[in-house]
């Protein structure tokens, strides 16, 4: 049977939505979630490049890559974006107790793989083996094409849904990239080319910020606040996410409640709440929370983990990427877990911004920003370094939304439901994560521990 191309999976998936029958009654009334972030990594300049003696490392690969993907995704790559999502979530939980975080894994790993591309020996083995991907299972070709598809898959347009993955290279003017580094920085990741003048600090934090600005709709404003002057090259990646909830909160019966913070803090919350839909539910029998399922208008999903009172650590440590999968298989096919659902959700603002060379080390990237660091695949002229990293996401979500066609696809309605819904009330510290339908990647991932701090 002949392979499907990404084009033809992609109608194929379209005629199947079309075909699925009315989706339940919705109000006029809206929910908007709207994310994005921006990742920076910035290198220095350092003395003439030597000749570096590993030159029998994964480096020898690049010679095979080739200018475009073939419409798929290497399954090890889904489990291993999951992977490092979790390993970089719990050492923030550990690194930021009690406190809000918010970030994009995918974001992250994209402009690490896209690296890649220009690391060579041993420092390129660390940004594949932090990332958990094998070069023994998949060749260095097939991560990119496949990170390429996953772009692809994200950019996608879809309807009641926007969605963008893009990367930038701001560049020295004077500094001499190698073609090799230069063509598959464009062919996989669409990189977009600035020749810029570090000399002028103040001139390249305003080309930098004004493009960060213009690719998240005005969202992020002030991603870079200061240059060195001996900056010659920097990497900008950004996720722009914007989607309506399937079944949106009704803005009238939004309300001031109570928030638990912890024990002896309690702040007053926007509280939305809905009683009349179907939800996806569980109380997991073996880990103290609850997991609900809330559905997008478009190819993506947000899980929103509820831990017990005091059981926030408990539920952080234990979760795993067999665990994610088995919620999710559990929410998508179980009828049982389909049920009437009083919810109540604060409506809430969150942002992250975060120093990735003080994160990255303790998950294994440590000649990336060390003197060892060897770049030499992106130019022969200069040996660089990688001097900061920044990473910044912002969550929103409140009631805006649309009306979308009556009628119900609840195959999984309970046929004898209880005079009264259950209540789910996210009324203390919950998880975040939104992922896509198709490929399970995560987009974002936070932790909602004070809704009123920013």
């Amino acid at each position: 049977m002949p392979r499907m191309t990404f084009e033809s999976r992609c109608r194929s998936i379209l005629r199947g939505l079309g075909e699925a029958g009315p989706r339940a009654e919705k109000m006029q009334l809206a929910v908007r979630l709207l994310l994005l972030l921006a990742t920076l990594l910035a290198l220095s300049r350092g003395q003439p490049h030597p000749e570096h003696p590993e030159s029998s490392g994964t480096n020898s690969s690049h010679e095979k890559v080739p200018g475009t993907g073939d419409g798929s995704t290497h399954p090890s790559i889904v489990a291993s974006n999951t992977g490092f999502a979790l390993r970089f979530y719990q050492l923030m939980a550990a690194e930021f107790p009690g406190k809000n975080i918010f970030f994009s894994p995918l974001s992250i790993s994209t402009s690490l793989v896209m690296l890649a591309l220009g690391a060579q020996a041993q420092t390129q083995r660390q940004i594949f083996q932090g990332l958990g991907l094998n070069l023994t299972e998949m060749p260095e070709a097939e991560i990119h094409s496949s990170f390429q598809h996953l772009m692809n898959t994200v950019n996608l347009a879809k309807e009641k849904m926007e969605a963008h993955v893009g990367n930038a290279l701001f560049l020295q003017e004077r500094m001499s990239l190698l073609p090799k580094f230069q063509n598959d920085t464009r062919a996989f990741y669409q990189a977009q080319l600035f020749l810029t003048n570090f000399q002028d600090s103040v001139g390249a934090t305003q080309l930098i910020n004004e493009h960060v600005k213009k690719e998240t709709r005005g969202m992020i404003s002030d991603l870079v606040s200061e240059l060195s002057t001996d900056t010659v090259m920097v990497l900008v990646n950004f996720i722009y996410f914007k989607a309506l909830w399937e079944k949106p909160f009704p803005a009238y019966r939004t309300r001031p409640q109570d928030f638990y913070v912890d024990e002896q803090t309690t702040v007053t919350v926007p509280m939305m709440v809905q009683s009349e839909h179907h939800h996806w539910y569980l109380h997991d029998r073996h880990l103290p929370c609850s997991v609900l399922r809330m559905d997008y208008e478009g190819d993506a999903s947000a899980f929103f983990i509820l831990p017990d009172f005091g059981a926030m650590q408990l539920v952080e440590e234990a979760l795993t990427p067999e665990l994610l999968a088995r919620w999710n298989n559990l929410l998508s096919k179980r009828g049982y877990f389909y049920k009437k659902v009083e919810l109540r959700l604060p409506k809430f603002s969150i942002s992250g911004s975060y120093e990735l060379d003080q994160l990255l080390p303790k998950l294994g990237f440590t000649d990336l920003f060390s003197e060892r660091a060897n770049f030499s695949g992106i130019t022969n002229m200069l040996n660089l370094k990688m001097s900061k990293s920044f990473h910044k996401a912002t969550l929103d979500v409140d009631e805006v939304g649309t009306k979308a066609a009556a009628g119900s696809a609840g195959s999984f309605a309970l046929k004898s439901a209880p005079m009264k819904p259950l209540v789910l009330s996210f009324n203390r510290p919950f998880l975040l994560v939104v992922f896509l339908d198709t490929t399970q990647d995560i987009l974002f991932w936070g932790r909602v521990a004070n809704p009123t701090e920013p």
